[in-house]
């Protein structure tokens, strides 16, 4: 049994190795290149000063010692850091199409880590409830790429609650220096929902100083909008609670909707608000061609 379970872990890591390569290769790598490029400079060497060069790079230090003018070389750092922060909470398994939530933000996630080892840079892994369920540091190669893939997908949380701060914290504890951070989840807050998102500012704006953090939000149709089939009821897929709602009912179907919209409005003006680049994704639609407008958007907005 066990090895016939590693056979179809195996199988679906590669099918999604092959999709998302796929998809990689023919739309995201060019737009993934230009979007993300290094952060800063690094120091490559010290050489004598020739007519010409900036005077400002001049090491003084070095001058003073050989009495010749000597300038400092540095060259781009092109390497990125890419961490990817998954929401393995319980809300995530919900899906009212072909696809959870979870599973999109697998394929995401997987689409992400190989436009980046493509790039050589390194990828790390933050899977999160209410608390860090992994960590998997940022390494790069193919070997790699395919182990953060098969914990995305695989991984058996522990927590069902979702805390947004935790991985947040957590990565500004863990990333030294300055890294593409991904944020990606269903943004299905707990307990009062003004109140877990006002808490989050904070954490939100202190990462986004440190990182370049990017937020994805995952959501479903059904999430948003009620079928017309009769009474249903519907439980909270964290704390377990449970409702009863008569959707034949026009009044509560529309209520039901504007809470929907007014939740994820107040989301996207708080993210936001704190500087946050942030695109919204479906359970039922397509996640390339708005994950490419995202990408061309950021790229135009940074040769301006």
């Amino acid at each position: 049994m066990e090895t016939q379970l590693t056979r179809d872990i195996l199988k679906k890591v590669r099918q999604i190795e092959v999709r998302t390569n796929r998809l990689v290769n023919d739309s995201l790598a060019g737009s993934y290149n230009s979007v993300f490029k290094g952060r800063g400079m690094n120091f490559d060497e010290v050489r004598e000063y020739v007519p010409g060069d900036d005077v400002r790079a001049i090491d003084w230090n070095v001058t003073a010692r050989t009495g010749i003018p000597h300038i400092k070389k540095f060259t781009e750092e092109r390497e990125l850091t890419i961490m990817l922060m998954i929401d393995i909470s319980g809300s995530g398994e919900f899906g009212s199409s072909d696809s959870s939530k979870r599973e999109i933000m697998a394929e995401i996630g997987s689409v992400l880590a190989f436009s980046a080892v493509r790039n050589n840079d390194k990828v790390g892994l933050i899977l999160y409830t209410d608390f860090v369920e992994l960590y998997i540091p940022p390494k790069k190669g193919r070997s790699h790429i395919l182990r953060v893939i098969r914990e995305i997908l695989f991984f058996e949380p522990r927590g069902t609650l979702t805390d947004l701060k935790v991985p947040l914290d957590f990565i500004n504890r863990v990333a030294k220096r300055k890294c593409v951070a991904f944020l990606i989840s269903d943004f299905c807050l707990p307990g009062s929902f003004e109140d877990s998102l006002q808490e989050l500012l904070p954490a939100l704006k202190v990462s986004n100083r440190r990182h370049d953090l990017i937020s994805l939000i995952i959501s479903d149709p059904r999430e948003s909008e009620l079928p017309d089939v009769g009474w249903i009821t519907l439980e909270d897929a964290e704390s377990g609670q449970q409702v009863d709602l008569n959707t034949s009912d026009a009044e509560v179907r529309h209520q039901y909707a504007s809470l929907a919209r007014q939740r994820r409005e107040s989301t996207n003006r708080a993210i936001r608000s704190c500087g946050v680049d942030l695109l919204e994704l479906s359970t039922d639609s397509p996640y390339v061609p708005p994950l490419l407008g995202f990408f061309q958007t950021r790229m135009r907005r940074a040769v301006r």
